[in-house]
């Protein structure tokens, strides 16, 4: 597997750290991938949108409303 050499802020450090001495992982390691991975997947399902005719559609909300969903 290939080796990464990564810089984040302190309080992600520090919340990583927590979640390996709560027992939600194993060691740091495994908890950097495991949050990675999460956050790749949940990125590929609501990122950016390919198709330009759809730009900024998202940021307008359903129909115009900010809160609330219209069908």
């Amino acid at each position: 597997m290939p080796k990464v050499d990564l810089t984040i802020p302190e309080h992600l450090e520090m919340r990583i750290t927590q979640l390996v001495e709560q027992g939600e992982f194993l060691n740091r390691e495994e908890a950097i991938e495991d949050l990675l991975s999460t956050g790749l997947k949940a990125y590929k399902t609501s990122g950016p949108m390919d198709d330009d005719e759809d730009a900024g559609y998202e940021d307008d909300g359903m129909m115009g409303h900010d809160d609330e969903y219209v069908f």
